[in-house]
């Protein structure tokens, strides 16, 4: 039990009725979490609006109500208080209930719009690894000792997120590795934690179903870096046109990693081949099993992160080159009649271009690249014709099918991404919504030397149509497929 004044400290909140006093039993945002005693924060969200369960919380047993609008009709035995910023406040407020974990736990965020995950999960894996005990919050799941639980989102809920913070702490772990996605930044998901470091990967086309502008979208990420404390670091990707825009506001201490041009962690590409990377990294070689120039800024966004928590650098190349790709990242699948299908994924332009573009690199026969790849519905509609044309210029077969479509039609989304086709290239390009038959008709279609890529969902155990989840897994489809 805290008392009002004690979950609401540093919440920027105006108490309008009520005593702070009043001792609270939990909090929560949502109405059908209420237990008596409980603090309801009424949030507005981008389909519902908290102040609308108002009243039903009460009946429920809510003490305390924090709003942004005071309702019409309020009651004499309730605390009522009024935030400027709901979604903070509740942030702020979680953080207190739970003790601020994360000013007891070195949290590292990583951003950008790809190779999060990536980065992320291999900075738990490495860290672990090299004896600092360290927790994970990441698009797949969230880890700490004796504690594994699938994601429901990027970055979660504030109540949540500090929950996880706080058995992070109990378990002893020292760091903590977090994907912090745009929309929790924007939504004030991740206010009021105490952040050790931010990472920088790039910045390309996404989300601007959510946000609307890509300058909205920059100055979402770039907050986050705003927000870093005076004593935290920075490392931002310098060869993203972006990099140095990310930063130019932080408080943090600045350093820079790229493979172009100088920086304070440099790294220079050997060898780019289906096995594995060969790098330079701060004057050292050393050999990768991760496959690609993207993972390259992965890799040594890594490393440079590691560097600057003070491990040793040889120790960090040493684990760092056995560790293997994330699920659903480049993961690559080989039939016995030498066709090499491979599962990632990459579900925006950038992505499919820089998985592509990796492909034709590391392609070293003659055989042909087949693209199974589709788009999300509800969701970002302008990057699918680009999608469509990155498809199309970089594979020799283009099969066009059916991610998630949630509410949309998957013809209508289909059409959309083969409006971005060129003429030219349309006698190479099938449509098939169903997903599994795509893959199956990819697999049929392939030949010895032939690479198959089914990317967009990549870890996702399921597809969403109309509401409804159903298990649907690329990797075992293609390796089904490919009779592996």
């Amino acid at each position: 039990m805290k008392s009002i004044e004690e979950i609401l400290q540093n919440a920027n909140v105006r108490l309008i009725s009520g005593d702070i006093e009043t001792q609270i039993s939990g909090i929560t945002s949502s109405s059908r979490d209420i237990e008596v005693g409980f603090i309801f924060f009424a949030l507005k969200g981008v389909k519902t609006d908290g102040h609308r369960f108002i009243d039903d919380a009460i009946s429920k047993g809510a003490v305390a109500i924090v709003c942004s609008q005071l309702p019409q009709k309020t009651q004499n035995n309730i605390v009522y208080l009024v935030a400027d910023n709901n979604s903070e406040a509740y942030a702020m407020a979680a953080a207190n209930w739970f003790e601020n974990p994360s000013h007891k736990i070195s949290l590292i965020g990583i951003t950008g719009t790809n190779g999060k995950t990536t980065t992320a999960t291999l900075l738990y894996e490495l860290f672990n690894q090299l004896g600092r005990s360290s927790g994970l919050i990441s698009t797949i799941k969230y880890i700490f000792p004796g504690h594994e639980t699938p994601a429901t989102h990027t970055t979660p809920d504030a109540l949540v997120l500090n929950r996880i913070l706080a058995e992070m702490v109990d378990f002893g772990c020292e760091y903590c590795f977090m994907e912090v996605s745009s929309h929790a930044v924007v939504q004030g998901r991740v206010h009021g934690l105490r952040f050790a470091g931010g990472i920088f990967s790039n910045l390309t086309h996404d989300h601007l179903d959510y946000h609307g502008t890509f300058a909205e979208y920059l100055k979402a990420k770039q907050a986050f870096f705003d927000h870093l404390p005076v004593n935290s670091f920075a490392l931002t990707n310098l060869d993203d046109p972006n990099g140095n825009v990310m930063v130019q506001h932080t408080k943090a201490s600045i350093s820079g990693y790229a493979i172009n041009r100088p920086a304070d962690f440099k790294t220079r590409i050997l060898q780019n081949a289906i096995t594995g990377l060969g790098l330079n990294i701060d004057g050292i070689e050393a050999w990768f099993r991760l496959v690609g120039r993207f993972n390259a800024y992965n890799i040594t966004a890594i490393y440079a992160t590691a560097v600057i928590c003070g491990l040793d650098k040889n120790e960090i190349l040493r684990e760092l080159s056995g560790l293997a790709e994330v699920d659903g990242r480049f993961n690559v699948i080989r039939s016995t009649n030498n066709i090499t299908g491979i599962v990632d994924y990459a579900h925006t332009p950038d992505a499919l271009k820089n998985v592509l573009s990796t492909i034709v690199e590391i392609n070293d026969g003659n055989g042909r690249i087949i693209t199974v790849a589709g788009a999300g519905g509800d969701r970002d509609k302008t990057k699918r014709p680009i999608m469509g044309q990155i498809m199309a210029r970089y594979s020799q077969l283009t099969i066009i099918t059916s991610d998630n479509p949630r509410t949309e039609d998957p013809s209508t989304i289909i059409e959309e991404i083969k409006g971005g086709i060129e003429i030219t290239e349309i006698k190479k390009v099938l449509c098939i919504a169903d997903r599994r038959e795509a893959i199956r008709t990819a697999c049929m279609m392939a030949l010895p030397g032939d690479i198959v890529l089914v990317a967009g969902k990549g870890h996702e155990t399921y597809q969403e149509i109309n509401g409804v989840r159903t298990h649907f897994n690329d990797a075992e489809i293609l390796t089904q497929s490919l009779n592996v």
